[in-house]
């Protein structure tokens, strides 16, 4: 039982997957922090929020 446990490699991609997932985190808030440099990340939020609410996109 031990063996097939060492064998088994199911775990592996859930693994890798983590890894995919956290490398893409990563670049989207480094992307998000590039696209509010001078603003705080509240206020570009606000004003995506205005915007897909219907408000004027400043």
């Amino acid at each position: 039982m031990f063996y097939q446990f060492l064998q088994e490699e199911d775990g592996a991609q859930v693994v890798e997957y983590a890894l995919i997932i956290a490398v893409v985190s990563i670049a989207l808030v480094i992307a998000l922090q590039a696209l509010t440099t001078g603003n705080s990340f509240s206020s570009f939020i606000t004003r995506v929020a205005t915007c897909l609410t219907g408000g004027t996109c400043t």
